[in-house]
Order: C-alpha cells, then sequence, then structure tokens
C-alpha cells in the first residue's frame, strides 16, 4: 500500500489524506504498480463517463475526458512529448538535444507536437465504438503506465539528475515482471484477444522507442519516458480501433 501510495502521489496530482515515507530506492520500486495506478485513472475517466452520457453529445464528453485526464496527471507526460519532438527538430549532438529537453520553454515545433498529440487522442477515443468505450477507457492508461515501466527497467540513465535518473536506479525485473502480469490480465479480462493482441503491438512501439533511445541519447531520460507514454496512449486507442472495427 505505501509503494502504491507513493506510485500514485508521482503519477497523478490527485490529493490524498496522508502522506507516507519515501526512501531513494522506492520509486524505483513502486513502478511494479504503476499500471494499478494507470487502472485507477482508467477508472476515474469510466466514472466521469458514465455521468456526462446522459448530460452531453459525446464529442463534447470525450474531449473532457482528455482534459480531466492531463489535469489529473498535472500533464507529466505531455511535457515529455513536447520536449522530445523540441530535441528531434534541433537535428543536433546528443549535448544539444538533452540540453533542449531539459528547456522548460516550449518551442514550435514542441507546441504542433503537443496538439498533433492531443488531437490524435481526442479523435481516436471519440471514434472507439460506444459498447466498448468504458473498456477502453479503463484500459488505455494502464497499458502506457506500464510502458513507462518497460522503458525504465534494463536501461541506461541518459543524465545523471533528474526524475528518469531517480527511477532507472531503483527498478528492476521483478517490476517489470509484476506490472506485466497485471496489465495482461487486465487487458485479456477487459477486451480478451483485442486487448492482448494491442498490448503485444504497444510492447514493440516501445521497444523501439527505448532503443533509439539508447542508441541517439545513450539511455533514457524522464522526457524520454514520458513521451513514449503519451506515445502508447494514442497508439493503444488506434490499435483498437483497428482490432475492434
Amino acid at each position: 500500500m505505501r509503494l502504491f501510495i507513493i506510485a500514485f502521489q508521482f503519477l497523478t496530482i490527485v490529493p490524498l489524506p496522508l502522506s507516507v515515507r519515501c526512501e531513494e530506492k522506492d520509486l524505483g520500486r513502486s513502478m511494479a504498480l504503476f499500471p494499478l495506478v494507470g487502472l485507477a485513472l482508467g477508472a476515474l475517466l469510466a466514472g466521469v463517463d458514465f455521468l456526462l452520457t446522459p448530460l452531453l453529445p459525446r464529442s463534447v464528453a470525450d474531449l473532457l475526458l482528455v482534459a480531466i485526464l492531463s489535469v489529473a496527471t498535472g500533464a507529466l507526460h505531455l511535457d515529455g512529448l513536447s520536449d522530445v519532438c523540441d530535441g528531434l527538430a534541433a537535428r543536433g549532438s546528443r549535448e544539444r538535444f538533452l540540453e533542449i529537453m531539459k528547456d522548460s520553454r516550449v518551442g514550435a515545433v514542441g507546441a504542433v507536437g503537443l496538439v498533433l498529440g492531443l488531437m490524435l487522442k481526442y479523435q481516436a477515443l471519440l471514434a472507439v465504438p460506444a459498447e466498448y468505450k468504458r473498456e477502453a477507457l479503463l484500459f488505455f492508461p494502464m497499458a502506457a503506465r506500464f510502458a513507462q515501466v518497460q522503458m525504465t527497467v534494463g536501461s541506461q540513465r541518459a543524465r545523471k539528475d533528474g526524475l528518469g535518473h531517480a527511477f532507472v536506479g531503483g527498478a528492476g525485473t521483478l517490476q517489470l515482471v509484476l506490472a506485466g502480469i497485471c496489465t495482461v490480465a487486465v487487458g485479456g479480462a477487459l477486451l480478451h484477444l483485442s486487448g492482448l493482441v494491442t498490448l503485444l503491438l504497444l510492447f514493440v512501439l516501445t521497444w523501439g522507442i527505448k532503443a533509439w533511445s539508447h542508441g541517439k541519447l545513450g539511455g533514457v531520460t524522464g522526457d524520454v519516458i514520458g513521451c513514449a507514454s503519451e506515445l502508447n496512449e494514442i497508439f493503444c486507442l488506434i490499435f483498437l480501433l483497428a482490432l475492434l472495427r
């Protein structure tokens, strides 16, 4: 429970009525429970959707769901998406890429990437068949949080500071296996074969991002992990669309 609270407090800005002790290695160890935090976020979205469906057109309700997810997570991973887009636009050395990602300012390419990412997520969610919508809402935040674990475990640190550094040092094979078992079990229960195939495709996608990051930057950073999480949310919905339709 302590590790779940640590994971929940890191991945969301939702206030909890209690605080827990957090040691240096606890951040990495808490990654075993990242998919459960994603499932909790999905449950929040599904609950809000249940309340909004009788009141609003689906197009408006789905836009509000995307906004709620962004707010609940403090836009932490969206920041990673925009930073990586800015780094890609620079076309410079490893040091230049890392320097740009550390800059708090958002460049033009980062802004475009952010807008396109949110638009794709919204349109993909809007196109999910209504009979599968609640299952998809539970599923896609969970799958993206597993991708964060996959990106972290076994990776090198691209820099000696930052959030990525703290997690890489504490997460290991045990966290990956536990997170994977949880994600596969819930994904299969929710969406059956379509959920399992989607998870396999996302695993390959995340592996590719991880390999690119090691080749380009010599490891991963918090921004790259956040970017991978956002891409997993988007492509999770897109893959489900292809499989469910």
